[in-house]
């Protein structure tokens, strides 16, 4: 655990300042969790809480703690940081609000923030506007209310924002062992990735759950990211919230195609950190990683007494990224020996009930579906409610399924295909041989998604979001102009004033043309564009009807094997979230789109393209010639290398078409919105 915040979350005494149910709850919860240091109440007038004897002031305790939970109000807060502070105290846990997060309703909260933060100087706090953590490792509680957990040997650690969530984390019943419950509040000196990277430190934090509402440094969590690959620890995430600033910005198509989430999934797609989008999945998958780390890949497989499970385990797995292999010799070979001639063998495998009461017939057959070729084997197993009927004939398949773990060594999870139906007891008796005991079937094969594959090399320093501008729209030829300079291929084009100088224009380019309207961003809805216009009259007379007092007049591009989009949004949480999506008239038809963010690698883009379904006519459909990939990369390097240079003052950029052929790739059109102050 880093020096900084490893003294506050691994105290050996502890300051409770403050009086009231909130303070006396933290002193008891730390003593019922059996916290072998010291306990100092701190009160100006109370001569005990708890039972506990309270000094008057932090200056009367008998030496700095390492550890203090703050439960006063929130102008007291800022003054016994401050006391703390000096007196080279651990850290402190701010549990008042009515700080910046109040400041819509209250004007001082942001100014009393900044008060506490300079109070603080370099002692470590964690709020304002926190229940503060618990550590179950070394009942260690700064907690002031009720929890469900209870003393752990190793575990996983989760970060939340919420309070209110980590609290309802804490009575889960799924059997996965916490290790540290941690929230954050405010962040105001502390984020959720520093808090998230001194838990990884500890020896006994098996997985990082983070619960982010939003991301704040980015340095921060690159910094996190490359720290769990190092230790080999996996981090998933539960992202919630979405980015009103990126939603904004409805100028181009790029920017409602990514809508105001695409940053966030792009950055932890690049950080490497799997996202889920429900707390029992979170947990789930936390508890698949915490007793076999990563999985080497997504082929998985199945096996039930039924054949409506079997059914269902191959549904519900229908829209994720795993994998049911098909049964190998060797899995048929020893599951025919196990099950006999009257089962169908498949996988996901439905092995009927003959062999069910019999554990070593069971176990024969769970081993033979174990193969080394899977990443992990399922065993659908939904145990009757207790309070009505008996659970003694299920105790066969607990036996077997820990047998076969233990004969073949092989990942192995119990899964109750609804989640209440796998009772706690059965669950820690499970995760303490090695199986994963998973509740819910959706959630299992979730969790064996998110688990899946190697862990991504470290990708370069994000380019981190400017200053926000009110941009201007740059005109569509200096727009290609400026991206052409970089490397992008542009049709010939002359710009017109009037009608009969886009003409004249025309008859110099070659026909046929495009005609286009400048200062109109989305043009085709505007009327302001028109295609293979083959004679002058034609020019001059759709110039007359568009909606453009000024011209911009293009040579047609044929030959088309596809049209893609190509655009960057500067995203101000995220970064800048360059976008590839099915261009032109399917771009919102077919919402087949793909995010990163810059810098992004050639191999990044690569895998970005070939995840589009537009990419089986890229890649040349039913016969028909395939696009040239080297030029389509060619452009799309071209504005991210644009994007880079010219970061500041830039809001988008947008190139849509982008015309691919059997042998280049050309800008159609292109749209551009920046501030250009410095030139």
């Amino acid at each position: 655990m880093t020096p900084r915040l490893s003294r506050l979350l691994r105290p050996e005494t502890i300051a409770v300042i403050g009086g009231g149910d909130w303070c006396r709850l933290v002193v008891e919860q730390c003593r019922s969790m059996g916290f072998a240091g010291q306990i100092w109440p701190v009160h100006p007038k109370a001569e005990e809480i708890a039972g506990l004897p309270a000094y008057a002031s932090v200056a009367d305790l008998p030496a700095a703690p390492d550890a203090s939970f703050i439960g006063v109000n929130r102008f007291a807060t800022v003054d016994i940081v401050a006391d703390l502070a000096a007196r080279n105290a651990g850290g402190a846990v701010c549990f008042a609000s009515g700080f910046l997060e109040a400041q819509a309703e209250d004007a001082e909260g942001a100014d009393l923030q900044a008060r506490l933060l300079e109070a603080a100087a370099e002692m470590p706090i964690l709020g304002p506007n926190c229940y503060g953590f618990i550590n179950y490792l070394d009942g260690a509680l700064l907690w002031p209310d009720q929890h469900g957990g209870q003393p752990v040997n190793s575990g996983v650690a989760i970060v939340t924002q919420s309070s209110n969530i980590a609290i309802n984390l804490t009575m889960q019943q799924r059997g996965l062992p916490l290790a540290y419950v941690v929230t954050a509040g405010n962040q105001a000196q502390s984020g959720i990735a520093d808090i998230g990277a001194a838990l990884l430190e500890d020896d006994r934090v098996t997985a990082l759950g983070l619960h982010i509402e939003g991301f704040g440094d980015l340095r921060a969590f690159e910094a996190l990211a490359q720290r769990a690959r190092e230790l080999g620890k996996p981090i998933v995430a539960l992202k919630v919230g979405k980015s009103a600033e990126a939603q904004a910005a409805t100028v181009s198509h790029t920017a409602s195609v990514a809508g105001g989430d695409a940053g966030a999934a792009a950055l932890l797609a690049r950080l490497g950190i799997a996202r889920l989008d429900d707390l029992s999945s979170f947990l789930e998958t936390l508890k698949l990683l915490h007793v076999t780390g990563p999985l080497a890949s997504n082929r998985i497989a199945s096996i039930s007494c039924s054949g409506g499970e079997a059914s269902l385990a191959a549904d519900t797995a229908h829209d994720l990224d795993v994998i049911f292999p098909p049964l190998n010799e060797r899995q048929t070979t020893n599951l025919r020996a196990a099950l006999g001639p009257m089962v169908a063998l498949a996988n996901p495998l439905d092995y009927h009930t003959y062999i069910w009461r019999d554990v070593d017939a069971m176990t024969r057959a769970f081993s033979a579906m174990m193969d080394p070729s899977l990443a992990m084997t399922l065993l659908i197993v939904d145990f009757p409610r207790p309070d009505r009927c008996s659970a003694a004939d299920w105790d066969c398949a607990i036996e077997a399924a820990i047998g076969a773990r233990q004969q073949t060594g092989a990942n192995v999870g119990m899964v109750a295909s609804l989640p209440e139906l796998l009772p706690e007891e059965v669950a820690a008796q499970l995760m303490s041989a090695g199986v994963v005991p998973f509740c819910g079937l959706r959630e299992a094969i979730i969790a064996c998604e998110a688990a899946a594959g190697s862990p991504l090399p470290a990708a370069e320093p994000l380019l981190l979001p400017t200053p926000t501008v009110d941009p201007d729209l740059i005109p569509e030829a200096e727009a290609k102009r400026r991206l052409a300079d970089y490397g992008l291929r542009i049709p010939k084009s002359h710009r017109a004033k009037t009608p009969g100088a886009a003409r004249a224009s025309a008859a110099d380019i070659g026909y046929p043309v495009a005609l286009k309207g400048e200062g109109v961003a989305h043009k085709t809805e505007a009327g302001a564009v028109v295609l293979n216009l083959m004679s002058g009259g034609a020019v001059s007379a759709a110039a007359e009807q568009m909606p453009a007092s000024s011209f911009l007049v293009e040579e047609m591009i044929t030959d088309a094997v596809a049209e893609l989009l190509i655009g960057v949004v500067k995203d101000p949480a995220h970064g800048f979230v360059l976008t590839l999506a099915a261009g032109g008239t399917l771009t919102e038809l077919m919402q087949d789109s793909v995010s990163l963010l810059l810098p992004a690698s050639d191999a990044a883009i690569e895998v970005a393209l070939s995840s589009l379904r537009i990419a089986r006519v890229l890649d040349g459909y039913r016969g028909r010639p395939a696009a040239d990939r080297t030029a389509i990369l060619h452009a799309i390097r071209a504005v991210g290398s644009y994007v880079l240079d010219h970061a500041e003052g830039l809001e988008e950029i947008e190139i849509n078409p982008l015309i691919c052929t059997a042998d280049d790739a050309i800008a159609a059109d292109a749209l551009m919105r920046r501030k250009d102050w410095m030139r």
